[in-house]
This record gives C-alpha cells, structure tokens and sequence, in this order.
C-alpha cells in the first residue's frame, strides 16, 4: 500500500503557519541591541536564561534524525536504544557544574581555544578545528538531511533537492542574519511544537491499538506476512521490552552501553561546540545549571514520543516496516536491508487526521531546521574564531561577522552537494556509518578535556600525541567495520573475531583508556606548561578573586561597544559607500567601522567572569538538590524498565 502524502488545504496551511510563526520569532530576534559584536553573534550577548538555554540544548541534540532513527530502532529491536537518551542526564549536569565554570574562567568562544589558552601553540586548535568542521559536515549535516528528505520525499512527493535547498536557505538566513540568539529563540519555539505535536501522535498512537496493555502482546507478533516461516529473520526480539540485555551476546550490551555513554560520549555533551556554546550563552552559571536540567528532563520523552510510536508503526504496518525480503522493502521503501526507518513517518502519515497530520510534518521540519540552525552556527564559529585568524592575524571585528556569515552560506552549499551521495547511500548503512564516525573520532576527545581541566602536569605534545593515537585507534577499527561489513540474518559470520567479539561500545572504552594512558605516559617525558591560571577546575577563580570589588554594568552584559575594543578602520557610513550596502550592513549587525578584537578590557572582563560564577546559597543548594533528583529519576527509569 502507497503511503498517503499531504495534499489536503488544511495540512499544508499549518504547515505555512507554521512557517510564518517561526519567521516571525526570527524577525523578532533581529531587533534585539547590539547584534554588531562578535560575543553577541557567536555567544549570544552571553545573555540568554535557563529556559531557552535548556530548550535549545535539547532540539540541538534532537533532530530530524532521532525522530527518524529511534523511532526505526524502536520498530527494529525494541527499548534498549533509550540508554543513549537517559544517561544523558548525568552528562549534562558534568557539562554545567564542572566544565562551564572552567570555560567561562578561561573566556573562551570555541573548545579548541580553550586547549590552546590551556597548553599554547596553535596545532592542537588547528587540528580540533577542522575535525570538527569536518565531522559537521560529513556526518551531522548529512544525517539530518538524509532523514530530513526521506520524510518529505514520503509525506509530500516533492523533489528532494528543492526542498532540502529551500530549508537550507531559510535556516541559513536565520542562522546568518541573527547569530546565536536567533537560533536559540527559533529552537526554544520549535521545541514546543516538536512536544506538543510529538505527544499527540504518542496518544492516538496507543488509542489505536486499544491502550498500553495491548502494547506488549501486539508487538511480539508484529511480523511480516511475507518471510520464510523456518527462519527467526524479521521476528521481534525476545528482550525487546528490556533495556538492559546480555553484557556480552545483545545487540547492545548494557555494561559497554553503559560505560560507552558516560565515558565515550561524554565528549559530545562536554566538549563539542554545537553543544556547549548553548550554555556559553547564559547570562549566569544558575541559569546554565537549570538549562541542563531542563534539557536533561526533557531527554527523558524520546522513549514515549519517539522509540514507543515506532513500536506501535510496527504494529499497525508490519508488512512495510518489519520487512526481511529485499524485494518487499525496495517495494515499500526503497531499501534492500530493511525500512524500520520509515516507521515515524509512517505512522504520521497513515494515522493522523487532516490538520494534525500538518502539524507533525511541522514536527518534522522543526527538528530538521533546529539541527541544521546549531549546525551552523557553531560551525561557522570554530571557523571564524580558531581557523580565520590564522589565515588573518589582524582581522578586524566587521570581518570576523562577515566570515562567519560568509561561512555559513559554503556550509549551505556543501550541504547541497552533499545530497547525491545522501541519496544513494543505503539508510541503515548511513545511520550506522554517522554513528561508528562519531564514536570512533569523538571518544579520544573526552580524556583530553578531563585531564586538561583536572590534571596540571599535562603537557601540549601529550595532548597533541595522545588525541592523535586515540584517532588512528578509531580509523583502523572503522576501515575493518566498513570493509568487512557484519552478515545478514541467518548469514554465516566470516569476520575476523576482534570485529563480532568486541562490540563497538567496549572498544569505544577501550579507546578511551589507550587515549588516557597516551595522556600519562607522554606527559611525564615532556614539560607542561605553567599557565594554568584560570584554565584549570582547581584555578577557575583565581583571577576572579582579585576583581569581587568591581562593578559589573548596568545592564549586565560586557560587549565591544563598551570600550573593550579600539576603532582602527575609517567610518565606512552611507557618504563613503553604496546605500544599498550600508542596509546590508545594519541588517546583518555588522559595524560600520572596522574594531580590533585584539585589545579587550580584560578588568571589564574578569568583571563579567565574576558576575556570571556568583550563585547565591538558596538557588545554589536548589539546583544541586534538582541534579541529585535528576539522576534518581534516571535510576528508577532504567531500573522500571529494565
């Protein structure tokens, strides 16, 4: 059976409202003051308070992908997915109490500044930089198009360059014109309809199959009509209601489950940009302590709203997504090894009436749009603050706006060129290929950070030496995961024990320790820095101490039109250039003069460092009481459903 596409008048104008809704939050976004400096663009005026913090952190890490992929996974094997979403809570509560302080002490806009501040040099920035550039764009980008077009490629019919282009131009718009702030306002508002409209599929969802107690007895015998009745191909697992199985046989093994997400990801929630720079942008250290809580809270409803509904698509069209025979899934979704991810959008389609049915394609491309707005911004960020002044030693704050826009619009078209490959990849191949990327070239980046703000005697070559042994560590094992491809069901294992022994999650471990260790030994043969001020957990407020007399400014926020700055360029207003240009320019934010970012007040600045690290007893004490209940909740989760 063909799936239905939004073709009704009431679908497709919630759609345009939607539209509309979030181009009006955007616009309103750009009226905001002092968008012309670069802590305003890259940080947001380091203004934002906990709720658009914790709201943008979570749409952030929740795309296009995880509606696509979790929901599959879902379909395919059951609860024990929800681990990678859970364990995110502890995560993000090390992310605001441990790593934030540091970062803020040490005034950083990007990670890779903060290891240079941290160790000197400029090969370890570099190296950081453009590997996380790539990662963005080789993965990121590319999961969130791929399920991006294959929801609209179902749901509408449309030709999927145009309408992976036109996102592009709309979120590259926003993400140009209005910098952190509008991306952090658009995703606060695009979180709310990912939930509202995600929490009504989840109840019709479950209405349809009777209620929760159906759940269980209809799943275990959601199969395929068409499949080989002597073979378990297409079955559904028997501890698909579990999420922690076997250590050693399950497809994912709670103990390196486990370990691999609060060692090996710890990188991703600590020390990737696109994350951190969220909560770089508090006003104050509470306010990024309750953002991670809220988004810590809110990455408990995947399991509900994503892995449960994809369960239930399962259900209720197995025949298309529990599909085993090659010809019957290149039928339903074009994919020989099988269409569990189309099971979201399945449902969606088939399920939800007229109006509803519009809703949730706004769902769709709110995580779409929030993924790629992140993407960008924190990309063109990195470029603009750690590769940028190499090639330009003395770039003024007007270019470092405009390179960072600039950037953006070469992001929007790589990511369009990007497409072909995208389309004819196979969707399980890509999802798994985006994962084994970032797992295998992200887990050395934990031990980095970790002795880097705990351990003083690190020194430069250990951090450079180590990150590069830990990376060929994770390439060797991804060229024999991708030669050497795991069999199908009921297949023979042909591969090399190393690769179906040792599960991805506990080489991940594995990798973590060789990075570690890399980390001692090499630092005890060579000389560590002795700049550590500020830039270490044990050294965060000694700068700070020494200015708890100063007064902030009035309106609580230090950027470059308060001094910190010199003007070194002439008045380049509408006399002196096209008034067409100078438009331009007050659209964007950019100044009309040429600012030196190289002469900042740095009394101004450790001013703000003090104002931001102050918490008073009560809301202190509150939010660590908040934490603590947090991972409880956690605990009895995984524990309810184990």
């Amino acid at each position: 059976m063909e799936t239905r596409r939004i073709t009704h008048w009431g679908d497709i104008a919630v759609v345009v409202v939607y539209f509309v809704l979030v181009l009006l939050v955007g616009i309103w976004s750009l009226c905001r003051p002092n968008r012309g400096t670069v802590r305003s663009y890259f940080l947001a005026g380091r203004s934002m308070s906990w709720i658009p913090v914790g709201a943008s952190l979570f749409s952030s890490n929740i795309g296009s992908e995880h509606f696509i992929g979790l929901a599959g996974t879902g379909a395919a094997s059951g609860y024990s997915i929800v681990l990678y979403e859970w364990l995110a809570m502890p995560l993000l509560i090390v992310l605001a109490w441990i790593f934030v302080p540091v970062y803020v002490a040490a005034g950083v806009y990007t990670m890779p500044e903060y290891m240079t501040k941290r160790f000197g040099g400029q090969r370890i920035r570099i190296y950081l930089s453009v590997l996380a550039v790539i990662l963005y764009i080789v993965t990121k980008l590319a999961v969130s198009i791929f399920a991006g077009a294959l929801f609209i490629q179902l749901s509408m019919g449309w030709n999927m360059y145009l309408s992976v282009a036109v996102l592009l131009v709309v979120t590259g718009i926003f993400t140009i014109l209005g910098g952190l702030a509008a991306v952090i306002y658009t995703d606060t508002f695009q979180t709310g309809i990912m939930l509202i409209g995600s929490i009504v599929l989840t109840v019709l969802s479950f209405k349809e199959i009777g209620g929760f107690a159906n759940f269980y007895p209809m799943y275990m015998n959601a199969t395929t009509a068409v499949r080989d009745t002597n073979s378990t191909c297409g079955l559904p697992r028997e501890d698909a209601f579990h999420i922690l199985r076997h250590p050693v046989t399950s497809d994912i093994p709670w103990l390196g489950t486990t370990l691999h997400i609060l060692f090996g990801c710890l990188w991703y929630f600590c020390c990737d940009q696109v994350i951190v720079q969220r909560s770089l942008a508090a006003k104050t250290l509470p306010h990024a302590k309750a953002g991670s809580l809220v988004s810590g809270y809110l990455k408990i409803l995947p399991m509900f709203i994503m892995i449960m509904p994809g369960m239930i698509s399962r259900i209720l069209y197995p025949d298309a997504v529990a599909c085993v025979v090659p010809e019957e899934c290149i039928k339903h979704c074009g994919n020989p090894v099988g269409c569990s991810n189309i099971a979201y959008p399945k449902l969606v389609l088939e399920l939800l009436p007229t109006g509803l049915r519009g809703l949730l394609v706004a769902v769709m491309l709110s995580a779409i749009m929030s993924s790629l707005t992140s993407i960008f911004n924190s990309s063109s960020t990195l470029f603009t603050m750690d590769i940028w002044p190499r090639i330009r030693k003395r770039a003024s704050e007007r270019e470092l706006l405009i390179v960072g826009r600039v950037f953006i619009l070469l992001l929007c078209a790589l990511s369009i060129l990007w497409i072909p490959l995208v389309k004819s990849s196979k969707s399980g191949q890509l999802f798994i290929y985006i994962q084994a990327v970032q797992g295998y070239l992200g887990v050395p980046l934990g031990p980095l950070f970790i002795f880097a703000i705990f351990w003083h005697r690190m020194s430069e070559q250990a951090a450079f030496w180590s990150l590069a042994i830990g990376h060929l560590c994770g390439i060797i094992r991804m060229v024999l995961d991708f030669s050497m491809p795991a069999p199908g069901c009921d297949e023979p294992e042909t591969r090399p024990a190393v690769l179906y022994k040792v599960h991805f999650t506990y080489f991940g471990i594995l990798s973590f320790v060789i990075t570690s260790l890399s980390i001692v030994i090499i630092s005890y043969f060579t000389t560590s820095s002795n700049k550590i001020q500020g830039l270490t957990w044990w050294t965060r407020r000694n700068d700070i101490e020494e200015n708890e007399n100063d007064v902030l400014p009035e309106n609580n926020v230090v950027s470059f039109e308060q001094g910190e700055a010199i003007e070194t360029g002439e008045d380049q207003g509408p006399t002196k250039q096209l008034k067409f240009i100078t438009l331009l320019y007050q659209v964007c934010g950019v100044p009309q003069k040429a600012v030196t970012v190289k002469n900042i007040n740095m009394e101004t600045e450790s001013v703000y460092k003090e104002h931001f690290m102050k918490e008073t007893s009560f809301w202190k004490n509150l939010l660590d009481m908040n934490a603590f209940i947090g991972v409880l909740v956690v605990v009895f989760l995984i524990g309810y459903y184990h």
